[in-house]
């Protein structure tokens, strides 16, 4: 690590005056963010028959709860769940399919059509949400919701879309003890947001050490299982927050078409660095895969291992989303960038008003509303 490197990350001035926006502060007060999070959730009222499917719809860090929902409840629930992420539900969606709808502004284009897809197909809907057109609909068609509080980039405002997920699930009597697995994860939270906060110095600090690490290479994270999702939550925040390209995979399958990539990589593997998601409940399966896959990778390359705390499955989730906020974070710190903003995001957004398809779904809503 360079001396640049801990310098920077152990000057808090230099962080503050870099992270603009205070990005950091949502990793840091992580654990009251889910604590709140569960107050709001417990609002929830649903009387619904069990459904032959579950639906998660959304876009980005709206939809990233879906996926570790989808992850967390792989042994927990018995029927599927699917993370929608297009205009349109599956065509196996119907009127006993609960569809949760996440879309943190209310105005995410993809996610709004898929609302007005829901409902022509009369699936059970519950809309999660801080506003904007989607709950402005919801009212009007007496679709159940959740409205969360309001202000934070959506990839910050994880707590408030994920765990309503959970106790959605939990009210619909789809899976028991959230409440056991959510006060585990919000004490463990407090400890692993205390070891990797500004204050902690470089050299005790993993999130600090791992985002020096990976520093100037495209950082390559591996999941597996529960903390499959994990993997794609780093990745998204080190395209977001750090401003970086990065990919992510997951095992087993990484080791059916991946590996081979790395074959004769050559002086292109020095420009990545590889994170592995790690869990002391792996299977030796999975172990063996994840060695095997190390002594594979190009000799020289930078290898990293990122290991999940906690007893319980949502605990460990937590705690590996945690530590990969924080890096992603240090990481645009390093690069004197502040993470809050996406500028090429708000253009993309800017130049698809121009072909009206949002407008022409609002206008379809909202004669749906007119005619009930």
């Amino acid at each position: 690590m360079s001396k640049v490197a801990a310098s920077v990350l152990d000057d808090i001035g230099k962080i503050r005056k870099i992270d603009k926006s205070n990005m950091l502060a949502f990793c840091i007060d992580a654990a009251a963010h889910y604590q709140e999070a569960a107050k709001i959730a417990e609002r929830i009222s649903l009387q619904y028959p069990t459904p032959e499917n579950i639906i998660v719809a959304g876009m980005g860090g709206s939809a990233i709860g879906g996926e570790l929902l989808k992850d967390w409840a792989h042994n927990k629930v018995q029927v599927p769940i699917e993370v929608c992420r297009a205009y349109a539900l599956p065509a196996y969606a119907n009127e006993k399919s609960l569809v949760l709808m996440a879309s943190y502004s209310g105005e995410t284009e993809e996610t709004l059509s898929a609302f007005l897809d829901a409902v022509k197909r009369r699936c059970i809907v519950f809309c999660v949400s801080s506003g904007g057109s989607l709950l402005e609909f919801a009212e009007k068609l007496g679709v159940p919701y959740l409205r969360v509080p309001s202000g934070f980039p959506p990839r910050a405002a994880l707590p408030y879309l994920f765990v309503p997920l959970l106790k959605a699930l939990e009210k619909a009597e789809v899976v028991s003890g959230v409440s056991g697995e959510l006060s585990e994860a919000i004490a463990l939270l407090v400890r692993v947001s205390g070891e990797n906060a500004s204050e902690k110095p470089v050299k005790t600090n993993f999130a600090k050490m791992l985002a020096a690490g990976v520093k100037g290479t495209v950082p390559v994270v591996y999941g597996f299982g529960i903390l499959r999702s994990v993997a794609q939550r780093f990745k998204q925040q080190f395209n977001e927050n750090s401003k970086v390209p990065s990919k992510w995979d997951f095992f087993s399958e990484l080791n059916h078409n991946e590996i081979v990539g790395w074959e004769r990589a050559g002086e292109l593997a020095k420009c990545f660095s590889t994170i592995f998601i790690r869990d002391k409940a792996e299977s030796d399966a999975i172990r063996s895969r994840i060695e095997t896959t190390k002594a594979l990778l190009p000799s020289g390359s930078k290898m990293f291992e990122v290991w999940s705390q906690g007893k319980c499955a949502l605990a460990r989730i937590l705690s590996t989303v945690c530590v990969g906020d924080f890096t992603s974070v240090y990481l645009a710190v390093l690069r004197d960038v502040d993470p809050t903003p996406v500028e090429n995001i708000n253009l993309l957004k800017e130049h698809m008003k121009q072909s009206g398809s949002k407008e022409k779904v609002k206008h379809e809503l909202a004669f749906l509303a007119g005619s009930r």
